[in-house]
């Protein structure tokens, strides 16, 4: 019975690794690498500090479950470092535990409102233009809205069409206007 526990065990797929961190898009990656790291058990060294234990310590509990956290926080911290880009992992490479690895990627790229502010100016900049089909525009648009809504930005539908209309290319005026002074 051992045996097929062991050979279920190693035939177990864990969650598929994420693409490696290089700046950008943290909230995507850092879900990803979340879903890995809680298939592989090591999620918990994200959050927990060491046991801790003197070193006078004699009891052997206390200094295995000490030695035990060790190997683990060193897999996690590892595995997050494997995430990183070289250029990244150079700068995080001093990390000593997983959780203040975890907790200096999250101050650096997880700012309150970053991803907010930056979605807000996509939308107020962005500009439809003749070259290119509106549908595709609209839809570029709709990209943007959803970023805005994710964030936690709500806007009614009216100001949503009402932006949508106000953005339609120089050649599409006359239909704009129409749209504009249309009761429904």
């Amino acid at each position: 019975m051992a045996s097929v526990n062991a050979t279920i065990a190693s035939n177990t797929v864990h969650g598929e690794k994420p693409e490696k961190f290089n700046g950008t898009d943290f909230k995507i990656w850092q879900q990803k690498m979340l879903f890995y790291l809680t298939t592989l058990n090591l999620v918990r060294f994200l959050l927990e500090d060491a046991p801790t234990v003197t070193e006078n310590e004699t009891d052997k509990d206390k200094r295995a479950a000490f030695e035990a956290w060790g190997h683990g926080d060193f897999l996690c911290r590892n595995y997050v470092f494997n995430g990183l880009y070289n250029s990244l992992y150079n700068v995080y490479s001093p990390m000593t535990t997983a959780k203040l690895l975890w907790e200096s990627l999250e101050k650096k790229y997880k700012t309150e409102g970053a991803g907010l502010k930056k979605f807000i100016g996509k939308f107020l900049d962005y500009k439809m233009v003749d070259s290119k089909s509106v549908m595709s525009q609209v839809q570029e648009m709709q990209l943007i809205l959803h970023d805005l809504h994710a964030e936690g930005m709500e806007m009614s539908e009216s100001f949503q069409v009402a932006a949508v209309i106000e953005k339609l290319p120089p050649l599409w005026k006359d239909f704009k206007n129409y749209l504009k002074h249309k009761r429904k």
